[in-house]
Order: C-alpha cells, then sequence, then structure tokens
C-alpha cells in the first residue's frame, strides 16, 4: 500500500485547502495540515503565518483555529467560477448604467470582470482597472481607452496593488466606479485583507457614481475590516437569489436594483 502523501498545491490552492479545513473543523493541527497538502511542517507554517497575517485564521502553538467572522477571498481562478450565473446577470444591469464616452475605474472582483466582457457594446470609452484579468479581456476593444493601473502583483488576487496602486488610483477623477466585495450586512461593508480595503476605497473615493456588485453568496456575512457603509454607494446591484425582506431591509439604505428584473 503506498504511503506517499497527496501531491502538493500551488500556494493559493494549498491555502485555501487549508482554510476550507479549518473553517469546517473550528480548528486543525499542524500536523493536520501537513497530511492534508502533502507539503513539508516548514512551509504549512509559512502558509499559516501568511493566513494570519491576513486575518484569516488565528494561529496558536501547535495548530489554527478560524477566526469568528471572518471570509476567504479565494484565489483568482477560484473566483473565476463561482456563482458565474449570478454575476452575468449582475453585470448585465450593471451595463445599464454605463453610456458611450464615460469613464469608468473597475476593481478586481470577478463581478466586475464579468462587466468588463460586456463594455465592446457601449464604447467609445475610457476604463481604468487594476485587475489583469479585466486588462486582458479590454486591451484588443475598439474605441475603448484603456489605463492600466500598476504595481505590486499579486498572484492571489490576478491584480496590482500596493503604494503605486494606491496613488495612481488617487490621481483618477472618473465617471462611474464598479466595485465589489467579499462579505456585507445591511449596514456595512467588509473585506478581510487591508490592503484591498484601501484599494476600494481609493477607487470610491476617485468616483462621481459608486455602484457595488454582490451575489447572494456574500449577504448577511462580515469579514474582520470595515470598507464602507453601504449609505457610501450610490446603487447597489444584486441577484435574484435573496430573501425578500432582506432586500427591503437593503433599500431603506441604498437604492437596489435586483438583476432579476430586467426586462
Amino acid at each position: 500500500m503506498s504511503s506517499e502523501k497527496p501531491v502538493a498545491h500551488t500556494r493559493e490552492t494549498r491555502q485555501q485547502t487549508v482554510v476550507d479545513y479549518v473553517f469546517r473543523q473550528g480548528s486543525a493541527s499542524i500536523n493536520a495540515l501537513v497530511d492534508l497538502t502533502g507539503v513539508s511542517n516548514m512551509t504549512v507554517h509559512r502558509d499559516v503565518d501568511e493566513l494570519a497575517r491576513r486575518g484569516l485564521l488565528r494561529k496558536y502553538r501547535g495548530g489554527v483555529s478560524a477566526m469568528p467572522s471572518t471570509v476567504f477571498e479565494s484565489n483568482a481562478e477560484y473566483r473565476m467560477n463561482a456563482n458565474a450565473t449570478a454575476k452575468r446577470l449582475i453585470a448585465l444591469q450593471a451595463l445599464d448604467h454605463v453610456e458611450p464616452g464615460m469613464s469608468v475605474l473597475l476593481d478586481d472582483s470577478t463581478s466586475a470582470l464579468a462587466l468588463a466582457r460586456l463594455l465592446h457594446n457601449v464604447t467609445p470609452l475610457t476604463v481604468a482597472t487594476n485587475y489583469l484579468g479585466a486588462i486582458d479581456e479590454l486591451k484588443e476593444v475598439d474605441e475603448l481607452r484603456l489605463i492600466c493601473i500598476g504595481g505590486d502583483y499579486s498572484s492571489t488576487h490576478d491584480s496590482f496593488l500596493g503604494m503605486q496602486s494606491l496613488e495612481a488610483i488617487e490621481r483618477l477623477s472618473v465617471d462611474i466606479a464598479f466595485v465589489s466585495t467579499s462579505a456585507m450586512t445591511a449596514q456595512m461593508t467588509y473585506h478581510q485583507e487591508p490592503e484591498i480595503v484601501m484599494i476600494k476605497r481609493a477607487m470610491l473615493a476617485s468616483a462621481r457614481k459608486k455602484v457595488l456588485l454582490m451575489d447572494g453568496t456574500k449577504l448577511e456575512r462580515s469579514a474582520l475590516h470595515r470598507l464602507a457603509p453601504l449609505e457610501d454607494f450610490d446603487l447597489l446591484i444584486i441577484d435574484y437569489d435573496i430573501q425578500a425582506h432582506l432586500v427591503d431591509e437593503l433599500r431603506s439604505r441604498v437604492r437596489v436594483q435586483v438583476a432579476s428584473e430586467r426586462k
């Protein structure tokens, strides 16, 4: 019988595996995570240290536990395929708010990427983004001026972050920004990574109109860092898979459009 351990994942998928496992179990020993991932004890410690730094797990001697109120920002490849139908419906609704000649700012969410794939329908446009996926999608669109926001590349998010990104965003003044985030209640939006919070806040500050794109899996959840109150957005676009009482509560704080309401 083979005694080989599982094949090691890439760093991002391995860390996602660790977080998913700890969230299900509540806690886990380092040895259990070594068996789970098939990598060395030292590699697991490095992964856990990074996840603890990001506020996703709490490390203690010999193991880790789940943070009580946080969500894991999965790697870009995983997010690309999660809730794809809902994101496309949200993007179609969002497209109604884009007019030829506008300047548009997109964050590094896959909801914004779904919108990027539709923007060829409303050119000419100027579009700025820090998301490499959106840049690849838009780079050959006719009559579209593309502003690439650079900085420190994050393979987890497939986007550019850091001080250079912040400074580039702060120099912009756009007609509309489309952002998403990992968690939201009826009062507040959240994200578990402070560097992402800073980027999204800068994007909101640079836009005359602020649109939040959220599928139903992100609602009634919180994460480590507050991003912005719901009232700071001009519009919230959600998909149809949300209970009516929650939609009513959201509408008491912000203008809401449900993607399924399209004619």
